[in-house]
Order: C-alpha cells, then sequence, then structure tokens
C-alpha cells in the first residue's frame, strides 16, 4: 500500500512539473525548436571549451566566430525564403565568388583610373556594382525557374558551374588586391569594428527596441482582440532579451587590440604607453551589425509584408496560392532576385575580410548556407521556416568548424562532419514533422 502510494505521488510530482514547464512555454510563446537548437550551442561551445583546454569560450575566439559567421549568416536568411516556397539554390558560393571579383575589379582596377585612388565613392559604387550584379543573377535564375519550369535544383547547379568558370574568365585567374581602405571597414578586424562606447550605445539602443516591440506587440494584441501574454512572461522576455544583448555587448568590448597595433596607434597619437599596456577594445565588429540589419529586415520582410505572406502561402500550397490570385511566378523572380542581392552583400564582407578577391572564394559556402537554413528550423518540405533560426543554424554550423580547427582537425574530416550534421538535421526535421501530424 505505500509502495502504490509513493509511487502515485511521484507520478503526479511528475505530471505536475511537466505541466508546469508546459505552461511556461506556453505563456513565453518561445519556439521550443528554436530552443533546442540554443542547447545544441551550448553544448557544443562547452564540450569545446573543455577539448581546446579553455581556448574556445575567450573572448578572442568568441569575437572572430561571430565574424566568421556573418557572410554565412546574411545568406542563410535569404536561402530560407528560397526552401520555404519548396526551391532550392546551389549557386550562392559561385555567385559570391562572380560578385566579389567583380567588386575587387572595379576598386582595384576600374574606378581608380577614373576617380583616383582612395576616393570616397569608390567603396560605394564598388558596393553597388556587386549588388546590381547579383540582383540580376538572382532574377536571371528566377525567370527560368518561373517561367520556364526548370527545376531551381538544375537551375542553380548551372548557375554553380557557369558562374564559378565566369569569377575566373573576370581576370583570368588573377587574385585581384587590395580592397579600398573603406570597403575594408566591412570585413572586421581592428579597423572594422566600432569600440567601446558606440558599442554599448548600440547595446542599449537594442535593448530599447525589444521592449518597445514587445509593448507594441502587447497592444496590438489588446487592439484585436488577441490572447495576451501574461505579465510576468513580458518581463522575462524583455529580461532575457536585454540579458543576451548587453552580455553580447561585454564579450565584444572584452576583446582588446593587439600590443603591437595598440602601441602603434598610441606612437601615432602621442599617447604615452602605461606599464599595464594600453587596452584598447574592438566592440562590435562591422559585419556581424551588418548581419544583424541584414536578419531585422529579412525578419520584417517574411513576417510583416504582404510579400512575406505571399512566399509562406506558395510553400504551404502551390497550388491554392495560384488560385487565390497569388503570381507565384513573380513572386519566386523576387526571392531569387533577393537572394542574388544577398550573395552579394556576403561578398562585400567576405572580400572585405580577405582584403582580396580570389577565385576560390565563396567554395562550399552553398553547403554551408543551405545547412544553416535547415539546421535552424527550416523544411526541406517547404512552408515553414524562421530568418532568426537560420542565423542561429549558421553560428551552429561556423562553431563546429571553429572548434575544429581549434583542435587541429584536418579540412577533409570537419567537411565530413558538416555533411554528417546536416544528414541528421534533415532527418530530425522529418521526425518533427510527423509527429507534429
Amino acid at each position: 500500500m505505500a509502495g502504490t502510494m509513493q509511487t502515485t505521488t511521484s507520478k503526479n510530482a511528475g505530471t505536475s512539473s511537466g505541466g508546469a514547464i508546459a505552461s511556461f512555454f506556453r505563456a513565453t510563446e518561445i519556439d521550443t525548436r528554436l530552443l533546442g537548437m540554443v542547447g545544441a550551442l551550448l553544448i557544443i561551445w562547452i564540450g569545446f571549451e573543455i577539448l581546446t583546454g579553455g581556448l574556445f569560450l575567450t573572448p578572442r575566439n568568441l569575437w572572430n566566430l561571430s565574424v566568421q559567421t556573418s557572410s554565412v549568416a546574411v545568406m542563410a536568411t535569404g536561402m530560407v525564403l528560397v526552401i520555404v516556397t519548396r526551391n532550392i539554390d546551389l549557386s550562392v558560393g559561385s555567385i559570391l565568388g562572380f560578385t566579389g571579383m567583380i567588386m575587387g575589379v572595379l576598386q582595384a582596377k576600374l574606378l581608380p583610373g577614373i576617380l583616383g585612388f582612395d576616393h570616397p565613392a569608390t567603396w560605394i559604387l564598388a558596393l553597388t556594382g556587386g549588388i546590381v550584379v547579383g540582383a540580376l543573377i538572382g532574377m536571371f535564375h528566377g525567370a527560368i525557374i518561373a517561367f520556364l519550369n526548370v527545376p531551381s535544383f538544375i537551375v542553380t547547379l548551372g548557375g554553380l558551374l557557369v558562374w564559378r568558370g565566369a569569377t575566373w574568365f573576370v581576370t583570368s585567374g588573377q587574385t585581384v588586391a587590395p580592397m579600398d581602405a573603406n570597403f575594408r571597414l566591412m570585413g572586421g578586424g581592428t579597423d572594422g569594428s566600432i569600440g567601446w562606447t558606440a558599442s554599448w550605445i548600440v547595446g542599449v539602443i537594442a535593448c530599447i527596441g525589444i521592449v518597445a516591440g514587445i509593448i507594441h506587440s502587447r497592444r496590438q494584441r489588446k487592439r484585436f482582440g488577441f490572447p495576451q501574454r501574461p505579465l510576468w512572461a513580458e518581463y522575462f522576455l524583455s529580461a532575457l532579451g536585454c540579458f543576451i544583448v548587453l552580455g553580447s555587448v561585454q564579450v565584444a568590448n572584452s576583446y582588446y587590440w593587439p600590443t603591437n597595433i595598440a602601441r602603434r596607434y598610441a606612437d601615432a597619437n602621442g599617447i604615452a604607453w602605461p606599464d599595464g599596456g594600453l587596452l584598447i577594445s574592438h566592440g562590435i565588429a562591422i559585419p556581424v551589425l551588418i548581419a544583424l540589419g541584414v536578419g531585422l529586415v529579412m525578419t520584417f520582410v517574411a513576417t510583416r509584408l504582404r510579400f512575406g505572406r505571399y512566399v509562406f502561402a506558395i510553400g504551404g500550397n502551390p497550388e491554392a496560392a495560384e488560385l487565390a490570385g497569388i503570381k507565384t511566378r513573380w513572386v519566386t523572380v523576387r526571392i531569387f532576385a533577393i537572394m542574388g542581392i544577398l550573395c552579394a552583400i556576403a561578398a562585400a564582407i567576405s572580400t572585405a575580410r580577405l582584403n582580396a578577391a580570389t577565385n576560390a572564394q565563396g567554395e562550399l559556402d552553398e553547403l554551408y548556407t543551405i545547412a544553416a537554413a535547415v539546421i535552424g528550423g527550416t523544411s526541406l518540405a517547404g512552408g515553414t521556416g524562421t530568418v532568426a533560426g537560420a542565423i542561429l543554424g549558421a553560428l551552429v554550423m561556423q562553431s563546429l568548424q571553429s572548434g575544429m580547427v581549434l583542435l587541429g582537425i584536418d579540412t577533409p574530416f570537419q567537411r565530413i562532419v558538416v555533411g554528417v550534421v546536416l544528414v541528421v538535421a534533415v532527418w530530425l526535421d522529418t521526425v518533427y514533422r510527423a509527429r507534429a501530424k
């Protein structure tokens, strides 16, 4: 009898605990899949921290990790829209390489002869030229897919080969360098970061934006009669968002300039060199700000604009979307045009970071971009995906790669791990969708 009572009590306690957790997630509306990715990311970070003897979770490595993630994260935000509509884009790495070479040639060879060296408009014209070329390539792919009914897999596979070859023909295989000084700021580095003060200002503005967004969402729900989250849940989400933002700013500000660069800076500006050295914070890197800005814009496009609703409607049921009057073909063209633009932005980040445009630039980036979107919860069956999840997926992929580099693992094995992770992510998505039915 006592054993029966003890068992019953244990079951009730377990049920109560499970009910409390379920109630918490319902109240806060936290995406459990996104939370699962965060958990996986933390496990990866802690595991590499132990295996590398404390080298992984240093401010220097985390800062570099954020910069390395930026270009793939930018492209992953567009890949979400592509995959949501049941398409695929295998050409993003080649478009990155081609547009990067176009921007490199413009600022290293063509524009200096017209405007002169170090002209302030050089980087703007080079970036604009790359974005225009990327948009035209994307529109060309989208038009073939939409109006000629050629599968996106074939079109973009052809694009992968064509634009990689075209990259070589632009300069006959030569590397183009160096880049314009202002253009290089988009690649990060000592000069390509905003410093201690500006980083805290950005962090505070971001926190204000988080709180304002939650307040606006609550007012909108009340206005249209939708269920509202409990006040404690609103406070919790605000505090959590601000904690993550300010914690990230603190990590970025904890990474200081190398001693030799700081000494040159001190000598150039007549600053006395203190006994303990001069500590100058890098702050948030410019490519990270670009990636976050792109993420915000793409989130707004996907969730707030009519175009975004059309994208998810097409992914959910293309036939129904067509019958509802959505111009599905033109939506497809626009999606691939956006993808081309994002490839050009990613190319700018990559080219600026390397301070050169090379023929090998962007190789295998299509793999990492697709993997980031899929790991981030974008379903290959279409209709489901989030921009935030794709950015987090890009961070997961880059964390794996960064950790393996610190462990001295060879590149071929790194690719094996990436391939396995991609397959596992697709399998988990299949299992999740089957259980959700």
